[in-house]
């Protein structure tokens, strides 16, 4: 089936518009999924690696999606959205294979800080490629946010904690900010166009794809304990990105974007619990311009598409 064809009968079946803020209960939701998934993956990556953890998180996110895709009698994605697919697939890669190194370097919290650069950026990107306007409202709200990781980072550096493990963190950190702005715009893009079933079964498919080209030489086994969380953390991002998809094809992307900020939050609390993870002054004041930015963003009124 065409893309054509295909977009106008998904639009058909969310003619009935929603409420306003269902689009920000949703990602908000979609967020803090996402971080606990973070949690999981930091643990399994310190114990077989990034790479491992990956390749079975996608693995298994496919065995669990690829039924729900199928049974939800979703239409067979045309050539324009599989390369759509293959696309953000080959960004995420990158981008996930960057982070969960560095939460192996940095501390939960400290690394979606840095991370917080990608919503930024993720701006501009979608006025240039999406033609989006970006408001000022939206603008004032992301720039808020960034100052409370400037805050952040500024008091990491008062307190000499760089170290070179902690650098090249930093950098993995940075790296894979500036391809996530670019998975934001893709995925609004998709959103548009696709079933979230269908997003969340390509986005896994295409990494696991990816990442099997050098399996026999770069993957191991890893042991049953490690198994579980890296299938929790599978099912948890399975859920975050139907969520997060469902959202985007209500709302725009610099609309949606300061809310991941919230995730900085979500990482205190589970940094703490899971690894005994501290946050200082400097990152709680951070905290706190995050959730303002965040605030400022939700009282505009979401501008929904007909999908």
């Amino acid at each position: 089936m065409r893309d054509g064809p295909a977009k106008r009968a998904y639009a058909d079946g969310y003619m009935a518009r929603d409420h306003p803020l269902l689009p920000f209960a949703a990602t908000t939701a979609g967020i803090a999924l996402f971080s606990l998934m973070d949690a999981l993956m930091k643990g399994a990556s310190l114990a077989v690696g990034a790479y491992d953890a990956l390749l079975y998180r996608s693995l298994i996110g496919t065995l669990l999606m690829l039924p729900t895709w199928y049974l939800g009698g979703s239409a067979r994605p045309g050539i324009d959205r599989i390369r759509m697919h293959a696309l953000r697939g080959a960004v995420s890669v990158g981008m996930a294979l960057l982070f969960f190194d560095s939460l192996t370097r940095l501390p939960i919290a400290e690394a979606i800080a840095l991370s917080f650069i990608a919503p930024l950026i993720a701006l501009y990107l979608a006025a240039a490629m999406l033609g989006e306007v970006v408001e000022r409202r939206a603008l004032f709200a992301s720039l808020l946010g960034f100052a409370g990781v400037a805050v952040i980072a500024a008091g990491r550096l008062d307190g000499g904690g760089w170290d070179r493990s902690g650098l090249i963190g930093i950098a993995e950190v940075l790296g894979s900010a500036a391809l996530y702005a670019w998975n934001l715009v893709l995925q609004r893009r998709i959103a548009q166009i696709a079933d979230p079933r269908e997003i969340a079964l390509g986005q896994n498919m295409t990494i696991a794809m990816i990442l099997l080209l050098p399996a026999p030489w770069l993957a191991g086994m890893p042991g049953i304990v490690t198994l579980g969380p890296i299938a929790a953390a599978a099912a948890l991002a399975c859920l975050s990105l139907l969520l997060i998809s469902w959202a985007y094809a209500r709302a725009e992307t610099q609309v949606l974007v300061p809310i991941e900020y919230s995730a900085f939050l979500w990482a205190m609390l589970f940094g703490w619990l899971f690894f005994g993870e501290r946050v200082g002054a400097a990152t709680q004041a951070g905290a706190v311009l995050i959730v303002i930015a965040c605030w400022i963003a939700a009282r505009k009124p979401t501008e929904q598409t007909a999908l």
